[in-house]
């Protein structure tokens, strides 16, 4: 065969070949974006440690936010609480549905997270004196790599009650989207007497803010 007659085939061979290496990486790069933007996603659903943020209700999730950044619910459109138990700091098995019946009080919090340790002293007052009213406090610390910096925290501001050890955010992944769900460092959850999600916010609180979202929680029959 001569070389004009093998050209053509040696040219569609050629293009062939430069079709795939121009579409095959290609659809990679999109797959891999796509897998790339949906791990942002879920690291972003935790890691900020902020100051301060407010959510407003849309489709069917039926909270409001206030201008304070506190958000409830009425106590016919609660959803329940997702399963929240495993190993606290000190290494004890806690499990939050053997707080049902209480007002809880949760608490996400990371010993390097500057809001948290403005918060703690004002959790801590707040745990101590609402215990007798049947009110528990549950602390859920994150992104700490070991369990020594939270620990050291928890003596240095003198809290009182549990907390679980979650350092990759897992339990909190298990709030479904639609309900009040953790989405910034420091958040506080209040759950209803039937561990349904009343109330949220999702910063650094205050003793009077804490008041104010806990106390109409605690008061309802």
């Amino acid at each position: 065969m001569s070389a004009v007659s093998r050209a053509p085939r040696s040219s569609m061979r050629a293009y062939r070949t430069s079709r795939t290496q121009r579409t095959r990486p290609a659809c990679v790069r999109g797959r891999a974006a796509l897998l790339a933007a949906g791990t942002a996603v879920a690291a972003l659903a935790l890691s900020a440690c902020g100051s301060g943020g407010t959510s407003g209700g849309s489709g069917d999730t039926n909270f409001i936010t206030g201008s304070d950044g506190i958000a409830t619910v009425p106590q016919g459109d609660r959803k329940p609480a997702p399963d929240l138990s495993g190993k606290t700091i000190d290494g004890k098995q806690l499990d939050l549905a053997s707080y049902k019946g209480k007002v809880v009080v949760l608490n996400v919090w990371g010993s390097w997270c500057a809001p948290c340790r403005a918060e703690a002293p004002n959790l801590v007052k707040v745990a101590e004196d609402t215990a007798a009213e049947g009110v528990r406090f549950v602390g859920v610390n994150t992104r700490d790599t070991s369990t020594q910096p939270a620990t050291a925290f928890e003596q240095s501001f003198g809290v009182p009650y549990p907390s679980l050890y979650d350092p990759t955010g897992k339990l909190m992944l298990r709030f479904k989207r639609g309900t009040l769900n953790p989405q910034l460092i420091p958040t506080t959850i209040v759950l209803d007497r039937n561990g349904k999600i009343a109330a949220r916010a999702l910063q650094g609180l205050s003793e009077e803010k804490l008041r104010k979202m806990l106390d109409p929680v605690v008061a309802e029959k």
